[in-house]
């Protein structure tokens, strides 16, 4: 299905895979694991043909699907329901189907109704027999399990947020699947309400087909893979355990425990031949035997497997807030409305200097677009955003719509910079990205190239120096591996400043410590109590 022969893998002049032969067949449901940055996303767009390897080839056989973190679409015009549709070739027949029912209810001529009658009736005969009405069926339960409601299925991708986009393309994916395809899923639980990322567990774990997974999701690995790929940054390579989660966990903390012990003992007896052939060599008739022990003892070292070495951890911060009146930041009447479709209307918000706000409402309730409108990205169709004194907005997208995808991560930081009014030097910003663990050459790495998490990273390293007295945070917790997930957690909850927030995050609440909450669509405000917890995770 796809096999991959000694694959090398290069992030400018950095190797990040060397070597690799991996390969995915029926009934293999891998999880690619491994530290925000180390590579998984390069190699995911490598099996999906999206992406070429530095040396070593990929053959593929059979159906795939590739959900990548972060879709792109064509036209961005297109309904929702028919990008599902396209996955089997649906779409374009049932756009004429539906174009010729709004001619027939427009025309009184009876020949052009017969007309019109007459080559519905031949579309429809195709639809039907590529199995059109079942399959809309099919298509209809995925997208109602993922958290789409009709009403979104009918809007055209260009009015949608970025998680309902990517919901869109999830399923489209899904219900192309007939089983045995092969699925290279990034991340598939992010922007899923707790019943969704349910049910997408069932579907996984019931597929026949290959799947090689991404995600930091622990839960949907422990439920679904059978195989696990480690991707260590440290070595370049990838070990691969033809077992479970829990199973590889285990065998991965016995390994590292065999490799300390196997050290240990041969690093005490090594220093044990070196003392004795420190002894031998003091005699001029011994030298000869002293050599050959001492090199006896550097090859059992040179023999061993090498240790783990500990990864670095982003040293996570939010910006100093610049000082401020007692309330920065004011809007009223905020309404927003796509064709006849109403997201919300009348939401008044008062942000008190260092107050904390979580945003709750389902998917599709328009918490984005709230705080698109409150960052300035996003003209509000009613009411306006009222700054205050001293008013100084950081706004971390959880798309990542405030990178410059075409420059470089220094680049990015130098608009930041100046955009802040700190103008900082080449050096301090160097400094910056560095505490976020963008050291060296990989300065200068275009912002397109980089993974998910390490997106995350850099946009938090943005907003270091912007001075930032009101933060706006959709979902600063995606594509984070567990120790960059707690660094961001500590730091929200060390920020000095007022925090407006969306997330599907309990533990990003915890840390947050909201005193208040709005619920949307209705825009009511409510204070925070442990009782709305449950709703963060639908949310």
């Amino acid at each position: 299905m796809i096999q991959a022969t000694d694959l090398q893998l290069r992030a400018g002049s950095r190797i990040l895979l060397d070597g690799a032969n991996l390969r995915v067949q029926a009934g293999d449901r891998v999880g690619l694991v491994g530290r925000n940055g180390a590579g998984k996303t390069s190699t995911m767009n490598v099996l999906a043909g999206h992406a070429e390897p530095y040396t070593g080839k990929v053959d593929q056989s059979g159906p795939f699907g590739y959900l990548p973190q972060d879709p792109r679409f064509a036209d961005l015009t297109q309904i929702a329901r028919d990008r599902v549709l396209s996955a089997r070739g649906l779409d374009d027949i049932a756009m004429r189907m539906k174009k010729i029912e709004t001619e027939l209810a427009e025309t009184a001529d009876e020949v052009r109704r017969d007309k019109l009658v007459d080559k519905y009736s031949r579309l429809e005969e195709q639809f039907s027999t590529r199995g059109g009405y079942q399959a809309e069926s099919e298509a209809a339960r995925i997208t109602a399990n993922l958290g789409l409601e009709e009403r979104i299925l009918e809007q055209p991708l260009e009015t949608l947020s970025g998680g309902q986009r990517r919901r869109v393309e999830l399923a489209r994916i899904l219900f192309a699947d007939d089983g045995d395809s092969v699925l290279l899923l990034d991340e598939p639980t992010n922007h899923l309400d707790a019943d969704s990322i349910n049910w997408l567990r069932g579907f996984l774990a019931g597929h026949k087909g290959g799947l090689v997974l991404i995600t930091h999701d622990v839960d949907l690995l422990d439920e679904v893979v059978n195989k696990v790929w480690f991707l260590d940054p440290t070595r370049s390579e990838i070990d691969v355990y033809n077992l479970g989660w829990s199973a590889y966990q285990r065998q991965r903390a016995e390994d590292a425990e065999r490799r300390r012990r196997e050290r240990q003992n041969a690093e005490k007896k090594a220093a044990q031949l070196h003392r004795q052939a420190d002894k031998l060599g003091a005699k001029a008739t011994k030298a000869t035997a002293a050599k050959v022990m001492a090199r006896r003892a550097d090859a059992m070292l040179d023999e061993l497997e090498d240790e783990a070495i500990e990864e670095k951890v982003a040293d996570v911060r939010l910006p100093r807030p610049a000082s401020c009146g007692k309330v920065p930041l004011t809007a009223e009447g905020l309404s927003k409305h796509y064709g006849s479709l109403e997201v919300f209307s009348g939401v008044d918000l008062a942000i008190d200097r260092g107050s904390r706000v979580v945003i709750l409402g389902l998917n599709g309730a328009g918490k984005t677009t709230l705080l698109r409108m409150l960052a300035g990205t996003l003209e509000p169709d009613t009411g306006e955003v009222l700054p205050g004194h001293g008013l100084r907005i950081g706004y971390f997208a959880q798309e990542h719509d405030t990178l410059d995808h075409e420059g470089t991560l220094l680049d990015q930081m130098r608009s930041a910079s100046s955009q802040a009014g700190s103008d900082l030097n080449d050096t301090e910003l160097r400094k910056i990205l560095g505490a976020f663990l963008f050291s060296g050459d990989d300065v200068h790495k275009p912002v397109k190239v980089l993974s998910g998490g390490e997106k995350t990273r850099l946009a938090l390293a943005s907003l270091v120096t912007s001075g930032a007295n009101v933060l706006l945070l959709d979902e600063p917790t995606n594509n984070l591996d567990p120790a960059s997930r707690r660094q961001v957690l500590d730091a929200v909850d060390a920020f000095e400043g007022s925090i407006i927030m969306v997330t599907h995050d309990p533990g990003a609440v915890e840390a947050l410590r909201p005193e208040r909450a709005i619920l949307l669509p209705d825009g009511d405000e409510d204070l925070w109590s442990d009782e709305l917890m449950e709703l963060v995770e639908l949310a």
